[in-house]
């Protein structure tokens, strides 16, 4: 079983141009045509059964300045369509969990519009993009938006490390600067994605041994390497998560398949792939 912690929902003119230049320079194929295959209801439900995805988190993504806007009305009812379409026999599989962007530079009351957003559309978290946003983890106004996801229980996803995308500011992107949060909200499962990448591996490692409520989620990172990055991965397999970073990362097979061949045990690998983000989102 598989949960994919990190789709990205955005259709080509949801992004900016220099973001869909640098996804066709590294697509083998018509980029376009592929996203737009797969990037309906229909289409992506049986694109994920086909990669034997159970579940997968869909984000959507409020960063006018650096990559663009998929705002949250189109996550939420593109979820909603996609999870009414009916089950194979075998059961729940294929389904998208939506994750919200809420932007402290556009929404003044982020606590409201979180709010708003769960009782509209049955939101099940949120993604923070400090390097696309232009903001550090820890600024103060965004704690009320972090207050209020611990109230409702649901876990944050935070990018850290690099980005290629034009006007990204890496500084943003330290996952140090999530230690302040984590102890401040000890309920709010933090979720670090990418991990670091590349060059703040060691501190994402650190934070999640750190705190109880920190964890590696380890989307656009080639599994192979996972043992490269982090050589004490099976002493913290409870605490990383899978994620492809689709379309970013279009073959949603590659990395599970790698994981599997990881010399770790069974039950690490099952940890990585289903079952701590299974506890996280409360499947």
């Amino acid at each position: 079983m598989i949960i994919d912690f990190h789709i990205h929902l955005s259709r080509p003119e949801h992004e900016h141009p220099w973001v869909m230049d640098w996804m066709r320079s590294n697509f083998s194929g018509d980029l376009d045509e592929f996203v737009e295959q797969i990037l309906t209801p229909q289409g992506i439900r049986q694109y994920l059964q086909a990669n034997d995805i159970d579940w997968a988190v869909g984000l959507a993504e409020v960063s006018p300045i650096t990559t663009g806007v998929a705002d949250n009305e189109y996550v939420g009812k593109f979820c909603a369509e996609t999870n009414r379409i009916a089950d194979p026999a075998s059961g729940p599989r294929g389904r998208v969990l939506p994750f919200a962007s809420i932007n402290p530079f556009i929404v003044n009351d982020l606590a409201a519009e979180l709010e708003r957003l769960v009782k509209t559309y049955d939101f099940r978290g949120i993604k923070v993009y400090p390097t696309y946003q232009h903001h550090y983890a820890n600024d103060p106004r965004m704690y009320p938006l972090y207050a209020k996801a611990q109230e409702l229980g649901l876990p944050m996803m935070v990018h850290t490390g690099s980005s290629v995308f034009r006007g990204a500011r890496i500084k943003y992107g330290d996952p140090l600067l999530l230690d302040d949060v984590a102890i401040d909200f000890p309920e709010l499962n933090i979720l670090m994605a990418h991990s670091g990448r590349p060059f703040w591996y060691q501190q994402a490692f650190w934070m999640a041994r750190r705190h109880a409520n920190v964890y590696m989620e380890v989307s656009g990172l080639p599994a192979k390497n996972l043992l490269e990055y982090f050589p004490r991965l099976e002493e913290l397999a409870d605490k990383v998560i899978y994620g492809s970073d689709w379309p970013g990362n279009p073959d949603l097979q590659r990395n599970p398949n790698a994981i599997r061949a990881l010399p770790i045990s069974e039950a690490a690998k099952e940890a990585i792939l289903y079952d701590n983000a299974a506890r996280i989102l409360k499947l």
